[in-house]
């Protein structure tokens, strides 16, 4: 299929690659000539501006937005929609708000362009070799890209959630779910720190990824952090949030749902700026493993290093 591609960061990147390695024909733009002349050198068609991009397409064109949520979505919104026709498709497989997709789509619906809002989940690594791709929107559009998202995520890894926003509903959810893992995990490893035991972390990361009811990628990340630095002394334990957590809350309250152990995982995380702790260790070990998301790195310490 030919699709265009708007950002080109870590996610961005990595889907771009597996695309076109996978034989698609991919249209690239990106604030960064230097990340577009890196990708075109593996096959991507290089365009110099939104409307280069939009021109190098056939119709019904399809193009992908992977930028930060908010502003930028907006932007590249503003700079794009002026080149498009009716019945071409818009793709926002970034972080954005549910709330705020459903007001992208009713604008876009009005001059006849669908919009899909896809949650992307996986990582680096997902991107890279097959995502988790939740999509929400026009089931038609849906219907035409499907072969597209198919190919970009691993099997059964892509479904439709439904009416604009649900997509990145669902994906708010997800990572609200993701808040509340990774802090029992944390809680769970500062326990065994405090034990008085001579634990080796990274042996128990190792057994419980391996048949225990606790099992999963997560901790297969952990054993491979732990794998690193046993104490994670690398690490400072200010943990970051990107806001779908926060987001999870605020709807839950919303909605009148209890949501008491992702509540306490993202309060926590505000917790986190304060003195370190092993707990906040592990769960910035985790999400720097999995997304790339930087870390503050103990007093000292070069995060690169």
């Amino acid at each position: 299929m030919n699709a265009g591609f708007i950002g080109l960061g870590k996610m961005g990147l990595n889907m771009v690659e597996h695309l076109l390695e996978l034989g698609h024909r991919v249209v690239v733009q990106d604030l960064s000539q230097e990340a577009v002349e890196a990708v075109s050198a593996k096959g991507a068609v290089p365009a110099s501006s939104l409307q280069h991009l939009v021109g190098e397409l056939e119709t019904p064109r399809i193009v992908w937005m992977m930028v930060p949520a908010g502003r930028a979505v907006d932007a590249v919104l503003g700079g794009l929609t002026p080149f498009l026709n009716r019945g071409d498709i818009v793709i926002d497989g970034g972080n954005s708000r549910y709330s705020d997709s459903v007001a992208r789509a009713g604008r876009l619906g009005e001059q006849g362009i669908r919009y899909l809002d896809v949650g992307t989940s996986g990582g680096l690594d997902g991107a890279r070799h097959g995502a988790c791709m939740m999509v929400g929107g026009s089931r038609e559009a849906y219907d035409l890209v499907e072969p597209l998202l198919r190919d970009m995520c691993v099997p059964n890894g892509c479904g439709y959630m439904g009416a604009s926003g649900s997509g990145h509903f669902v994906k708010m959810v997800h990572n609200g779910i993701e808040y509340g893992m990774m802090q029992a995990m944390g809680e769970g490893f500062d326990l065994l720190e405090s034990s008085g035991y001579d634990i080796d972390h990274e042996t128990v990361a190792r057994v419980w990824s391996n048949g225990s009811v606790i099992r999963g990628w997560l901790m297969e990340l952990a054993e491979k952090a732990l794998a690193k630095d046993g104490s994670l002394s690398y690490l400072g334990g200010s943990i970051a949030d990107s806001g779908e957590g926060r987001w999870t809350v605020e709807t839950a309250l919303e909605l009148g749902v209890s949501v008491p152990v992702i509540a306490e995982a993202v309060f926590r995380r505000f917790g986190s700026r304060r003195p370190d702790n092993f707990s906040d260790k592990v769960v910035s070990a985790l999400r720097n493993e999995f997304g790339g998301h930087g870390y503050t790195p103990a007093a000292g310490k070069d995060a690169s290093s």
